[in-house]
């Protein structure tokens, strides 16, 4: 049975990877410090659907004695891990820079040392091509980089070690810069994971803010493709290792902020209550990624349409707060 490390693994994408690799019959462990709200309650939900057949180390990925241990016999790393948010970043670059580049490049040389067989797959960010002032088309990998809030610079940093590694060092690494990903056990906040914040707000009659005028385009994947694509990256890692790919929902399913919280309005039944305030520092007006590389090399292609998936988050939300009402 091969051995997959998930870093983050409590996180959101962690435990949407971690069903779905263990439903496919590999060997599973999580590696998470529970720092984010909402860990602990996806990290309770493995447990009780897959009790000790999924491993749990709690770790930061800053300890790299942990991570040395951690890697031992694995044959895969999905590395997710991270500080997730601009805004937090703009209040503590000093952190931002210590989780995310430093903790990759911990991990990294945890692997050259003690696993180099292994592949490692990296989530990075679109916010390394930074504002894209100007720009209406889709980008693809060709595409500048341009590092914007320290968010992005260490993102960036991290995105470049591991593709390095590849080429220096001979490691089967890929980088996949991701566009917004939603989906159950998603607990977002209106800095990280707006859909699912939206999603929770609207149905639970929160307030949401709207930064901006709301025209900003995102293109939307659902996590399940995501996961789909993480498994036929991991079975090409050797022809693939060293290269980077721009991972969303491509222009099919590209929807501006307004779009979002009328598409919820009408699956609900409910109105928002929304609000707006100025832009945020880094916010990029349009980002649609070009899926067209993941598409020839990868062969991915997703499956899950935005209206599906929303339909889906929503009825997962709704699922979520009624437990937690009769839990209370």
């Amino acid at each position: 049975m091969r051995k997959l490390l998930i870093t983050g693994g409590a996180g959101f994408l962690g435990v949407n990877a971690a069903a779905y690799f263990r439903e496919a019959g590999w060997a599973v462990t999580l590696l998470d410090n529970l720092s984010r709200p909402g860990t602990e309650r996806n990290l309770a939900w493995v447990r009780e659907r897959y009790g000790t057949a999924i491993e749990f180390i709690q770790a930061d990925i800053r300890d790299r004695a942990a991570l040395d241990r951690a890697v031992d016999g694995v044959a895969s790393i999905l590395h997710l891990a991270a500080q997730v948010a601009v805004t937090s970043s703009l209040r503590d670059p000093v952190l931002d820079f210590e989780v995310n580049a430093r903790g990759t490049l911990n991990l990294l040389e945890a692997v050259r040392t003690h696993a180099p067989a292994a592949s490692v797959l990296y989530a990075s960010t679109n916010k390394v091509y930074g504002a894209l002032e100007g720009n209406r088309q889709p980008v693809d990998e060709r595409r500048p980089l341009d590092f914007h809030s320290p968010y992005g610079c260490s993102k960036g940093a991290a995105d470049q070690y591991v593709l390095d590694y590849a080429r220096c060092f001979g490691l089967k690494t890929l980088v996949f810069r991701q566009s917004c990903i939603y989906g159950a056990h998603q607990y977002g906040t209106e800095d990280q994971g707006w859909v699912a914040h939206f999603v929770h707000s609207i149905v639970s009659g929160q307030p949401i803010t709207i930064y901006g005028d709301g025209s900003q385009v995102r293109d939307l994947l659902d996590v399940r493709d995501l996961c789909q694509m993480y498994a036929i990256a991991m079975e090409r890692a050797e022809t693939s290792a060293g290269q980077v790919f721009n991972i969303g929902g491509g222009v099919e399913n590209a929807r501006s902020l307004l779009d979002v919280v009328a598409a919820i309005e009408r699956h609900t039944g409910l109105r928002a209550r929304s609000s707006f305030a100025d832009w945020r520092a880094g916010d990029q007006r349009y980002y649609v990624s070009d899926i067209g590389l993941a598409q020839r090399a990868l062969g991915f292609t997703p499956q899950v349409g935005f209206e599906r998936g929303l339909s889906d988050l929503i009825a997962w939300v709704r699922s979520a707060q009624q437990r937690e009402t009769l839990a209370a």
